[in-house]
């Protein structure tokens, strides 16, 4: 039966749900554009005083001193709709999802769709030091759980199909394709399947495309630098280093203000107007650091900004980010990191030898950001997605593996899943594939098997084969060479009085709820699972339903036993 095992467990509909993941990354283009609209809309009501959809700098507004109370005022509304509403567009928008994702089953409202998008036009367009990326994050996950819950689909396409919708608005958003699915796969899918990965590949596909014709086309901050000298080496691992050590302190500012909010004798709803009041007292002094910033993002890559300049640009934007996003007010994380990265990398550049000073700008950039979220993959095609700069693909990589790994040994968690541990609620984060995976169902059965005739009575049975010192045993029921279900050792003691034939007393079992050699050892562990059952028959195939072995919890065990062996085992060399 070696012909029966695959390497991937896929079935048609496979086909079904990626032909849905088509039409999301369509939605979820679309909602990106509306949700930049609402952006630039609420940025001219509240800076401008006029109703208009034009992208303005909110750098240029005449507001003076009044430009502190417009956060403020921004905060408000968002309190109040988070309140009234729904308390889930509260946040950045990435855990919210991951959390839906792991412990929701991947259900998400229409309520989120709907006030996730408004609530950060709102947070934003008055001054919000975040980017538009958390909440498409969530409105885009919104319309894909929404569809598949229209369709009755099951949790795990509900969850590719939310994941498809988040990351081709991510991908609308930053024409980053590429960096977006692998976004999926290190923050939001907890699975690297052919079953999610293939749709919310499609859904990205799409958004790319689209995106060209809703945007227009090329990359965010187009950027290209020298090739590095060999220098350039260490000059990456200080980088790397100092990226480290940023996102380090961020996540801890960021939840050390959180738990100053949660000690104020007010109601929650009123945090995002107190923050907002920081936020615009930050904007005063100075107003780059308002707002999306992708502007201040593309003059640091440049080099357009002086270290002083920029030092006193990202120490503001620094603090009121950390703030507003502690307050709980609704806002993305993606702009803002990307911005201190460049920013530390515009600061590191006379120190560094090697590169230009766009290239420690642009390496620092995805430093900060993998090591932030907990997401280097992503981090480095990122920044080469928004710059097209494949000369710094090499120092991308040393420097942002050099600031992951720094956080992996000193952070017990990521700014990403820090907030939902915060509800007792633990994630995982790192992958492998599961012993279970690794082995099938003909690599573990007992092939010396005692098998039960139907026809015997209960009595002779439980006098041939009844052990009582394994109580727990259990005995496949064959008749006319054929499977018929299961016997245990209770059931035989139960009705060993009576006249009874094991025929009559087994559990049947259906065809489908047997055990095929071909199958691997998780199939078969959920099948008992299912069945509540420790012990199931394994047939030649569904037709014959012809007895070649069982396969039980104990034996589910050596693989287990393989791995920890792999773990923990030091050999000398042979």
């Amino acid at each position: 039966m070696i012909h029966a095992k695959r390497d991937y467990s896929v079935d048609r509909r496979l086909v079904m749900v990626s032909g849905v993941a088509l039409l999301i990354g369509v939605a979820s283009t679309f909602a990106a554009a509306a949700l930049l609209a609402l952006i630039h809309f609420f940025t001219n009501l509240f800076f401008y005083q006029r109703l208009s959809w034009a992208d303005v700098s909110l750098a240029r507004h005449t507001l003076g001193m009044g430009v502190i109370l417009v956060p403020a005022i921004g905060g408000l509304l968002v309190g109040f709709m988070a309140r009234y509403g729904s308390e889930k567009i509260r946040g950045h928008g990435i855990p919210e999802a991951m959390e839906t994702i792991l412990f929701g089953k991947s259900r998400m409202s229409a309520r989120v769709a709907v006030l996730k998008p408004l609530s950060s036009g709102i947070a934003i367009g008055s001054g919000g030091p975040f980017g538009a990326e958390g909440p498409i994050i969530m409105t885009g996950g919104s319309l894909g759980s929404l569809l598949a819950q229209y369709l009755h689909l099951t949790a795990a396409e509900r969850k590719t199909l939310l994941v498809a919708g988040a990351c081709a608005g991510m991908t609308a958003i930053f024409a980053t394709p590429v960096a977006a699915l692998l976004l999926a796969v290190e923050l939001l899918l907890f699975e690297l399947r052919p079953r999610s990965l293939l749709p919310v590949a499609l859904a990205c596909a799409v958004a790319g495309f689209l995106r060209n014709l809703v945007f227009g086309p090329g990359p965010l901050f187009p950027l290209h630098t020298d090739p590095v000298s060999t220098i350039a080496f260490a000059s990456c691992v200080a980088a790397g280093l100092m990226c480290g050590v940023l996102a380090a302190l961020l996540t801890l500012a960021l939840y050390r203000v959180e738990d100053g909010f949660h000690k104020l004798p007010l109601h929650w709803m009123w945090w995002p107007a107190i923050g907002g009041v920081l936020v615009g007292i930050g904007g005063y002094l100075e107003p780059r650091a308002l707002g999306m910033g992708y502007d201040v993002i593309g003059d640091l890559l440049n080099g357009h900004l002086l270290v002083a300049a920029a030092i006193a640009l990202l120490t503001v934007k620094a603090i009121i980010w950390v703030v507003a996003l502690g307050s709980g007010t609704s806002g993305g994380v993606l702009a803002p990191l990307l911005m201190l990265g460049a920013g530390l990398g515009t600061l590191l550049a006379p120190y560094l030898p090697g590169g230009s000073p766009s290239l420690w700008a642009l390496v620092c950039m995805a430093g900060v950001l993998g090591s932030t979220l907990g997401a280097p993959l992503t981090a480095i095609v990122f920044a080469f997605g928004l710059t097209h700069d494949s000369e710094a693909l090499l120092p991308l990589m040393l420097t942002t593996a050099v600031a992951y790994g720094l956080t992996t040994l000193t952070l017990k968690r990521s700014i990403m899943t820090e907030k939902i541990a915060r509800r007792g609620l633990h994630i995982f984060r790192e992958y492998g594939v599961d012993p279970l995976e690794r082995q099938h169902v003909s690599d573990l059965m007992n092939s010396d098997v005692i098998a039960i005739d139907g026809a015997m009575k209960v009595a002779d049975a439980l006098a041939h084969y009844g052990d009582e010192h394994d109580p727990h045993r259990t005995y496949p029921v064959i008749g006319e060479g054929r499977v018929l279900g299961m016997l245990d050792y209770p059931t035989l003691r139960k009705h060993a009085c009576s006249s009874a034939r094991c025929v009559d007393v087994f559990i049947p079992l259906q065809p489908e709820h047997v055990l095929l050699p071909g199958a691997t050892a998780r199939t078969a562990a959920g099948r008992m699972a299912q069945l509540e059952m420790g012990c199931l028959p394994v047939v030649k195939d569904l037709g014959s339903m012809h007895l070649i072995g069982t396969l039980s919890l104990r034996d589910l065990l050596g693989p287990n036993r393989s791995l920890i062996e792999e773990e923990t085992l030091r050999e000398r060399m042979r």
